[in-house]
């Protein structure tokens, strides 16, 4: 059992995840994330991102920008085996400029490569849309809908499943919509707290919720039971 691990019985679910969320913001600051120049290069880094580090996704990011790649147009019409040896350094690589390819393609052919006609609707309906596209799963559409056509939807990823079920909240295993859904319900819904929490969440996971080993002892979150 973690030293986070028993919450306060009197904390109802919404109390303590707002709870958690100013703890770690007390705690680590704004993030300013996601890092990126334009809402194509977010998606291009919600995709590249995909098992691998982010320094790796950096290192593609900059290669795409040296080759001044980083244009909707210019996706289309690269060569898929050119695109792949680009973004080399994400890993997958060939995979992921497949996926690179299906999601210009998509915006191509239904949206004129216009990421704004992309963006008219309710949330729910364009993650529906994108998880249609080969490639985007729940947490690149959602990543997609909060960073790049800011829309407050909740990211979740293994970092978040991994401290909330740390913090006695979730199981380990629960189920990406289930938790998506818990925490949307129960937090104010606003685009820069679910911006700030995401990122807070990434950061903490990396600094003291580490998977094997967490560094509990100075721990931000301990002192919540």
């Amino acid at each position: 059992m973690y030293p986070c691990s028993i919450i306060k019985e009197e904390y109802n679910k919404s109390e303590g995840i707002e709870i958690v969320y100013k703890k770690l913001f007390d705690h680590y600051g704004p993030q300013k994330w996601w890092p990126a120049d334009s809402k194509i290069e977010v998606i291009i880094g919600a995709i590249l991102t995909q098992a691998v580090s982010w320094s790796n996704v950096e290192k593609a990011i900059v290669n795409l920008k040296n080759a001044d790649i980083i244009d909707l147009k210019k996706l289309k019409e690269i060569e898929v085996n050119k695109l792949a040896e680009l973004i080399k350094p994400s890993g997958y690589y060939n995979m992921k400029a497949k996926k690179l390819k299906a999601f210009v393609s998509y915006l191509d052919k239904h949206y004129d490569l216009d990421l704004n006609h992309l963006n008219k609707g309710k949330p729910e309906t364009i993650r529906k849309n994108l998880l249609e596209i080969y490639g985007i799963g729940p947490e690149t559409a959602d990543s997609i809908l909060l960073y790049a056509l800011n829309r407050p939807v909740f990211v979740i990823d293994t970092y978040t499943k991994r401290i909330f079920s740390r913090i006695g909240y979730t199981k380990k295993d629960v189920a990406y919509n289930k938790l998506k859904r818990t925490i949307e319900k129960n937090l104010e819904t606003k685009l820069q707290v679910f911006n700030e929490y995401h990122a807070l969440l990434v950061k903490h996971a990396k600094e003291h919720c580490i998977k094997s080993s967490p560094l509990c002892n100075k721990c931000p979150l301990n002192n919540i039971i």
